[in-house]
């Protein structure tokens, strides 16, 4: 039986009045992703239609889901709201802080010996709050959710940007900062813009090579990045419904990398089949009930051009392998004669060193079984593999039943490294060098969702590119990027040439999932008596102190680094080695914006102290203004902030000091991580206006006593001659979002309103 059963029944039960509702005030048919909105709204039945893209509307998530990464602020800040238990359904998942290095056993017993204070801080907390707690090597945190509490037509928050994952099973799911979870664990509304919709329209069929990977990976050639930023990827049509659940969990993952608010699908026959060989029958039988109301209406999907706001055409059955990178998601290369033109123009290594399989995107079984019919060919045809192989089941619920089905048994007599249910080298937790700083030029193929330089291995020579798994496995056995497993053949070990067949494997284990222990640990009913111990001198953990507000006078704030091109997540706050001070506030901040290039001198980790003339690390500069008394800018390109949901990278910049980040663009997540901490937010009205600040710069807000939704502040920039420009600069404040400014932060307007 389904966890928290009677609240899906409960969302279903009042989803068709709800959603008839809907279609009254908007006046025609809905896509899936207004069903489900204007179905959770906090205020109940819809009464009015909401502009997309422009309108703030308050929801009622109906689960929330944490990973140990980000779970530890998002807990220390929930243990000041003043609540005894969390208000929604919310479960912790200990999947980041576990190195890959050895192998599962020998690295999972190490995060238990190095993380252990953490995970008994996380296990206390969620058995005192009444969170369901899932164990060090239980899994990765969407799969998990894939697999236990995600269900067609509801609306789930995580603390993490690949929440979107759980679109596969039909749900709105968005990826949100800790403290955005904290409001709706506390009871709150949760506050989004309501999103735009992109719909996709899928025809054709998916066959040979060609997996759900490349769907999204010529999605991200479509859009970039940043296209799909504040809106909802929709897909539908023939080719949706004959993609297999976790295929399209696959799709929804990857949406983090084009900046959308979420991905999803209607429900259909394969979800069905999901739940069952997941043991969630009852979820199914629910859903059948109401299966009309779990996808868009049939006017949406045969003329998609008049409900949503961007559609996009793509043929499966044209459809081939794809392989996108290096360094960014979105640089899309067929296999191929292209691809070896590519990398022989940029100087691309063409040798590959490791092909990784799993994390969070594709480490499903069928995922796993596709991969290793590949491998298996390799033992078949006498083909010794060219590059090593590393494998990430996506939980102990997999692990185990593949190991049953000999599936794993396969990459290990390749000398595979089956490395713990975790994200390991996916978010840089792998311990692939001594020194990555100096570590040579190399490429490796993996099925992550992520390529960002220094991203799997911190070593900023090595050129990521993300593939299917089934692909990242030929190309692992030949060692060539240039690999075409369509047309290439290969020398075995007798000196034949032989050519890989196509992949086949399982949509689900035919003897269908097994497993010992899946790593749950269900919360007492009564925490009130469960103590959360915190050391003082702790290096991991510390309580936290309150933001003071910023004020309504910013005069005489000093640039503590303008970043040059892409900034993301991982630029402000570095994952890898620093995702052990995670829950340690103060430590952590001294990773700040270490990995941005500083535009002037275009060196990382290196800016001019105004106050001393001297030259020195972000952290370092940002603590001697601070201690000064003098507040801090940051200044960055488009997109800023773009990547993992982390809201570090709002909470240790405003730690340190920083007033306000102004920027061409934001990515969404970021933006309102900002918000929530009590910082500002803004962007250049004229772009061109980043060309005009300099290194020396004083910067002194005009108007800041006028701060109001709607409209501009005027910004004073001081320049080290004397002479002065005057900018204006864009917010996307609404008044609550302001009373968080005016408060130091959203978490103190909550202890305000509860005390």
């Amino acid at each position: 039986m389904a966890f928290d059963i009677d609240m899906i029944k409960k969302v279903y039960s009042q989803m068709a009045e709800r959603v008839d509702a809907a279609r009254k005030v908007v006046g025609k048919p809905l896509t899936l992703s207004e069903k489900i909105l204007y179905s959770h709204l906090w205020d109940g039945n819809p009464t009015k239609a909401f502009a997309r893209g422009k309108d703030y509307v308050d929801f009622a998530p109906d689960r929330i889901a944490l990973q140990d990464a980000t779970a530890q602020m998002a807990l220390l800040q929930f243990m000041q709201a003043g609540k005894k238990k969390v208000a929604v359904p919310t479960t912790t998942h200990c999947d980041h802080l576990i190195q890959a290095k050895n192998g599962a056993s020998m690295d999972l017993q190490s995060a238990l010996n190095t993380s252990n204070e953490v995970f008994n801080f996380l296990e206390s907390v969620s058995n005192k709050y009444g969170l369901g707690f899932w164990k060090p090597g239980a899994g990765i945190i969407h799969q998990v959710v894939l697999e236990n509490y995600a269900f067609p037509g509801g609306m789930m928050i995580g603390t993490d940007s690949h929440t979107v994952n759980a679109g596969g099973l039909g749900m709105v799911a968005i990826g949100v900062g800790g403290a955005d979870a904290v409001d709706v664990m506390a009871g709150m509304a949760w506050e989004l813009k309501f999103p735009k919709l992109i719909g996709v329209r899928l025809t054709g069929k998916l066959s040979g090579w060609t997996a759900p990977k490349d769907v999204i990976l010529r999605v991200a050639d479509i859009l970039t990045v940043k296209g799909g930023t504040g809106a909802i990827v929709e897909y539908f049509g023939p080719g949706a419904t004959s993609m297999s659940c976790t295929g399209k969990g696959t799709i929804c993952n990857m949406g983090a990398e084009i900046g959308a608010t979420t991905s999803t699908f209607g429900y259909d026959d394969s979800m069905e089949r999901y739940l069952r060989a997941t043991d969630r029958a009852d979820v199914a039988d629910a859903a059948n009930k109401v299966k009309d109301y779990l996808t868009g209406d049939a006017e949406v999907y045969t003329n998609p051009e008049q409900y949503f706001d961007q559609v996009i055409d793509i043929n499966l059955s044209e459809l081939g392998p794809l392989l996108n990178g290096p360094f960014t998601p979105d640089l899309s290369t067929p296999v191929g004669k292209e691809m070896t033109e590519k990398a022989k123009a940029n100087d691309w290594p063409m040798k590959v060193e490791w092909g990784l399989i799993g994390s969070c995107t594709n480490s499903s079984y069928e995922d796993l079984s596709r991969a290793s019919s590949i491998a298996q060919q390799a033992l078949d045809k006498g083909l010794k593999t060219k590059a090593e192989f590393g494998i990430n089941p996506g939980s102990e619920q997999v692990r185990y039943t593949a190991d049953r089905d000999g599936i794993l048994e396969v990459f290990e007599k390749l000398d595979a490294k089956i490395f713990t249910n975790a994200c390991g080298p996916c978010i840089g937790q792998w311990a692939r060098y001594e020194d990555p700083k100096n570590a040579p030029k190399n490429s490796i193929v993996h099925s992550f969702n992520r390529n960002f330089a220094k991203r799997a291995d911190g070593n900023p020579n090595t050129h990521a590119f993300v593939a299917s798994p089934e692909l990242t496995a030929a190309i692992a056995i030949a060692g060539r990027l240039d690999f075409n497993p369509l047309t290439d053949k290969l020398i075995n070990e007798d000196g034949q040439e032989v050519m890989l067949d196509e992949p086949t494997g399982w949509e689900l284990p035919p003897k269908g999932f097994a497993v010992d222990d899946n790593g749950y640990l269900a919360p007492k009913e009564d925490g009130s008596r469960v103590e959360v111990k915190v050391a003082s001198d702790s290096e991991r953990l510390q309580l936290l102190e309150p933001f003071q507000p910023i004020g309504n006078s910013i005069t005489g704030a000093k640039l503590l680094i303008k970043a040059f091109g892409k900034c993301t997540t991982d630029h402000i706050s570095m994952a890898g080695p620093w995702l052990r001070f995670r829950g340690h506030l103060d430590n952590i901040a001294n990773n700040t914006l270490i990995g941005a290039v500083n535009a002037f001198g275009k060196k990382t980790n290196f800016v001019k102290n105004q106050l001393t003339g001297e030259y020195g690390g972000v952290p370092d500069t940002a603590r001697a203004y601070k201690a000064a008394g003098v507040k801090s800018i940051v200044v960055g390109d488009h997109n800023y902030g773009e990547g993992s949901s982390r809201e570090h990278a709002a909470m240790q910049p405003r730690h340190l000091g920083v007033a306000a980040v102004i920027v061409k663009s934001f990515a969404r997540i970021h933006e309102t991580n900002l918000k929530k901490q009590g910082m500002l937010g803004l962007t250049f009205d004229n772009e061109s206006d980043y060309d005009l600040i300099q290194e020396d710069d004083t910067f002194n807000f005009l108007d800041l006593n006028e701060f109001g939704p709607g409209k501009q502040l005027t910004i004073e920039l001081v320049h080290a001659d004397g002479t002065k420009d005057t900018i204006k600069v864009n917010h996307t404040y609404n008044q609550s979002q302001i009373d968080w400014f005016n408060e130091g932060s959203a978490l103190n307007l909550i202890k305000k309103e509860n005390a």
